[in-house]
């Protein structure tokens, strides 16, 4: 009776312990696929375990692995019972169902606790997936069960435990060591200092919030009141009001779709289609960026409610992605009687950022750097003042540098979301405060077409190709910035 109670509660009668296999001598039977596999578990968790492979067959990457690692030992003949009489723990991974049997058989003899692959019912104990940060090691299992959940489970983990963990748990280290008195007096201590990471919200940050939306409402008022004022009668307006904001209306609804679906590529492709209607360079950066208040603000608060932002990495952002955005603002401002020269300028940045994005589709995965890229301020400065001057980029060059040079995707991407929604602040104000013409029918139609489109965006993200819709903008904004550009040399020529 216990034990149908066991089974239907769903109980996991393992215990879970982390063995010392650099102090034990692990023997491991077979060298095929699945040997190969339990032998990278193990060196790859402990690479100083002291392992013995015997096997009569044996691939090519078990040999490799041993002119790697000091404590692994091949020894190419058939299996016998003594090949255990110095073994700690043992392995079989063999494909023959007797010769694992025998091998458990021998290993029971000598009460050594053997891991037989894929026969649950024969181990005595498992090898889970792991998830491992620094020294925080988290060790899954489901009971044998589906080894294929386990692995999925890792998956989860892995993406949703930052590595600044590891850092966190050396701070913590060190600070227990420094601390003195009785052992009630440092848990305390602890407790009080680990309090912070259950906390629902830091008052402080509840003034970031209020920021956020206040800027948001006031961008909206913005772009009403600009259009309010351009004729006494607002209702005659509207119903002549230029085909130019119909335009930019559906191209913001439809660029912040494609900016939901892949996280990037809203300012490139907002600025390349402006560029192509007309728009000076310095106006369309400025619709951009005024719409991107919203979208940005909106991603931004998402983000932090769901823990997402490294507040160090977005204090080190935040200054000089300002100071970068209000120069590159102010430049292009000051610019904007030469349009006709600078929009060439632009065509070839967007085109160039086409190409990345075309190149970021194709790519299987980002390779991370063995270290973590330390010149935050400088990629914020540099970050900014392109971003300002190209109607887009941030995203583009500061988000894929960070997660390149080893920072936590789902973090940097929240912290570059939130710190993007003040570099697109300071930026339109910029150029708010410097421009005569404004072309405010564009710049209503991107606010209103991104803004209606930001939640819908957050629903279809994940039933979407990323790839098919990153060719297709990077094809779209490589063809209109090569136009543009033959256009100027046309009328050069």
């Amino acid at each position: 009776m216990n034990d149908i109670q066991v089974e239907k509660a769903g109980n996991n009668p393992l215990f879970p312990v982390f063995l010392k296999l650099n102090d034990l001598h692990t023997v491991l039977i077979g060298a095929g696929n699945v040997g190969l596999e339990k032998l990278n578990a193990i060196l790859h968790n402990s690479p100083d375990a002291r392992v013995t492979v015997i096997a009569l067959s044996i691939l090519e990457d078990v040999h490799l692995l041993a002119t790697e690692y000091s404590g692994l030992k091949i020894i190419q003949k058939s299996f016998t019972d003594t090949d255990l009489d110095n073994a700690e723990l043992v392995i079989a991974a063999t494909n023959d169902s007797e010769l694992n049997n025998f091998i458990r058989r021998s290993a029971r003899e000598r009460k050594l606790l053997i891991n037989v692959a894929d026969k649950p019912e024969l181990c005595d104990f498992y090898l889970g997936s792991i998830v491992q940060k620094g020294d925080l090691k988290i060790a899954i299992s489901t009971n044998g069960k589906s080894p294929t959940v386990a692995k999925r489970l890792k998956e989860v983990l892995n993406e949703g435990l930052p590595d600044e963990i590891d850092t966190t748990l050396q701070q913590m280290s060190a600070l227990r060591n420094s601390l003195n008195g009785d052992f009630a007096y440092k848990v305390k201590r602890l407790n009080e200092v680990t309090s912070v990471l259950v906390e629902p919200q830091v008052p402080a940050k509840k003034n970031l919030i209020w920021l956020i939306w206040g800027s948001i409402i006031i961008s909206i008022i913005i772009a009403v009141s600009a259009l309010w004022s351009r004729q006494p009668d607002f209702k005659i307006y509207v119903q002549h009001i230029n085909p130019l904001f119909y335009y930019f209306l559906g191209a913001g609804f439809v660029f912040a779709l494609i900016d939901g679906a892949i996280g990037m590529s809203y300012g490139v492709t907002s600025t390349t289609f402006s560029l192509s209607m007309g728009i000076p360079p310095a106006s369309a950066s400025m619709g951009v960026h005024l719409s991107e208040i919203m979208s940005n603000g909106i991603a931004g608060w998402m983000h932090y409610r769901m823990g997402n932002i490294n507040w160090k990495l977005f204090k080190l952002l935040l200054i000089p992605g300002i100071i970068g955005a209000v120069s590159g603002a102010y430049l292009l401002s000051s610019l904007e009687h030469y349009s006709q020269y600078t929009k060439p300028v632009v065509s070839v940045y967007t085109f160039i950022l086409g190409i990345v994005i075309l190149s970021k589709a194709f790519k299987t995965g980002v390779k991370k750097s063995s270290e973590k890229i330390k010149r935050i301020s400088l990629l914020g400065l540099g970050g900014g003042f392109i971003d300002a001057v190209g109607g887009g980029g941030w995203g583009s060059i500061v988000l894929s540098t960070l997660i390149a040079g080893g920072r936590h995707p789902r973090f940097s991407l929240g912290t570059v979301k939130l710190s993007r929604f003040f570099i697109a602040l300071m930026s339109s104000i910029t150029f708010f405060a410097m421009l005569n013409s404004h072309h405010w029918e564009a710049v209503a139609g991107l606010v209103i077409g991104s803004a209606i489109a930001s939640p819908i965006a957050a629903k279809i993200s994940n039933r979407i190709s990323a790839k098919a819709i990153m060719v297709a903008v990077g094809v779209i904004v490589i063809l209109i910035s090569i136009r543009s550009i033959i256009m100027f040399l046309m009328k050069v020529l």
